[in-house]
C-alpha cells in the first residue's frame, strides 16, 4: 500500500541522537508512513545504530558525503508518498506531529507547504518560538497571510517541522546543492513566493540546538552561504520579503564581524535598508566584536533564567 507520508532523515555522524529521533517517529499516533534514512557518509557509529532497527517501514540508503541538501534530494527521489516530511537526525517530534500535519493537509489541501510550531532546546533550556501576526491561540491553524512577515521573529518553516507535497518539488526544484548554509531558507523563499502556506500553532517538534556535528558550528568562511541577492527582483516588489532578507543579512553581517571578516560584514550591511532594523540592532553592529561577544553571552545567561533576548530578529 502506498504510504501517506515519506519521512526523510539525512544522517551524518549523529550516533548519539538518531535512535531518539527514530523513536519519536515510531511513537506517532498515526500510521501509513515510510522512513527514508539517507546516510551521508557517516564516519561514526550512526549507520550501525540505524541498521540495528528492525522495522519494515524503515529504508536505509548510504551515499557518498556531499552535504545535507544532496542527501535530502536523494531521499525525495526515493520517496513513494505524495507528501514529503523532513526530520533532522538530532531533532524529535511529539506523538501528534504527523496527525497534525495530516489534519492540516486535509483542511487546506492546495498549499505549497505545511508548517508546524516548534520549540528550541539548548541543553536543558526550552525556548518557545514566537511567530509574528499569528494568533496566540496554540490551537490556531490556517493559511498564513504573509509568510515572510510572519517569519520575522522565528521562521514559520523549520526543516524538522515542515511537509511539502512532492509535486511542488517538480514545479520549483529541490534543495539547491550549491549551498551548505541557508539551503533550507532558499527553498522556503521559493515556495513562499509562489504558493499558499498552511500553519498550525500547536507545538509538535523540538529543535535541538546543542547537538554535535552541526554545520552551523563551522565558520561562515568555510561554508557556501545562500546569496540573498538572488532575490533582488522579488524583494524590490515585496516589502515583507525585503525586511525578511534584511534581517537575515543582518544576522550574517554580525557573524562575519565576530569572525573578524570586517570587509564582508560591511558589504552585507550596506545592502540592508536600515529602516528595517531597530536602534538596538544598529547600535550592536557599530560595536567591535570584542563588545558584541559579551552581549551574546549575556543573552545565553538570560536563557538560563527563562528569558529570551532577541537581538537579531
Amino acid at each position: 500500500m502506498k504510504p501517506y507520508f515519506s519521512i526523510i532523515i539525512p544522517l551524518y555522524n549523529k550516533e548519539k541522537h538518531i535512535i531518539d529521533t527514530l523513536n519519536s517517529v515510531w511513537s506517532q499516533s498515526v500510521s501509513g508512513f515510510e522512513v527514508i534514512v539517507v546516510n551521508d557518509g557517516s564516519t561514526d557509529g550512526s549507520l550501525d545504530q540505524v541498521n540495528a532497527v528492525n522495522d519494515e517501514r524503515l529504508h536505509i540508503f548510504s551515499i557518498k558525503n556531499q552535504g545535507v541538501s544532496n542527501a535530502r534530494n536523494y531521499g525525495i527521489s526515493k520517496a513513494n508518498a505524495d507528501l514529503i516530511v523532513f526530520l533532522d537526525a538530532d531533532d524529535v517530534w511529539f506523538e501528534h506531529h504527523l496527525k497534525d500535519l495530516k489534519d492540516l493537509h486535509e483542511e487546506f489541501p492546495n498549499c505549497g507547504m505545511y508548517c508546524k510550531a516548534y520549540d528550541k532546546k539548548d541543553g536543558s533550556i526550552l525556548i518557545p518560538s514566537k511567530f509574528k501576526n499569528i494568533p496566540n491561540d496554540r490551537l490556531w491553524k490556517g493559511i498564513v497571510n504573509d509568510y515572510f512577515d510572519s517569519s520575522l521573529i522565528n521562521s514559520i518553516a523549520w526543516t524538522s517541522a515542515v511537509m511539502v507535497p512532492k509535486n511542488i518539488f517538480e514545479k520549483i526544484g529541490n534543495f539547491n546543492i550549491i549551498y551548505n548554509s541557508g539551503e533550507d531558507t532558499d527553498l522556503w523563499i521559493r515556495i513562499g513566493l509562489k504558493f499558499s502556506i498552511a500553519f498550525s500553532n500547536k507545538v509538535s517538534a523540538i529543535h535541538n540546538l546543542s547537538s554535535e556535528n552541526k554545520i552551523t558550528d563551522l565558520k561562515l568562511s568555510s561554508r557556501n552561504h545562500l546569496d540573498f541577492n538572488m532575490f533582488q527582483k522579488e524583494e524590490s516588489l515585496n516589502n515583507g520579503l525585503k525586511k525578511y532578507l534584511d534581517l537575515n543579512r543582518y544576522s550574517l553581517a554580525i557573524q562575519y564581524k565576530l569572525e573578524h571578516n570586517i570587509l564582508e560584514a560591511k558589504n552585507i550591511y550596506k545592502q540592508i535598508n536600515l529602516d528595517n532594523l531597530t536602534s538596538l540592532q544598529k547600535f550592536i553592529f557599530s560595536l567591535p566584536a570584542s563588545a558584541i561577544r559579551p552581549i551574546l553571552k549575556s543573552r545565553n545567561s538570560l536563557r538560563q533564567l527563562g528569558l529570551n533576548l532577541r537581538l537579531f530578529r
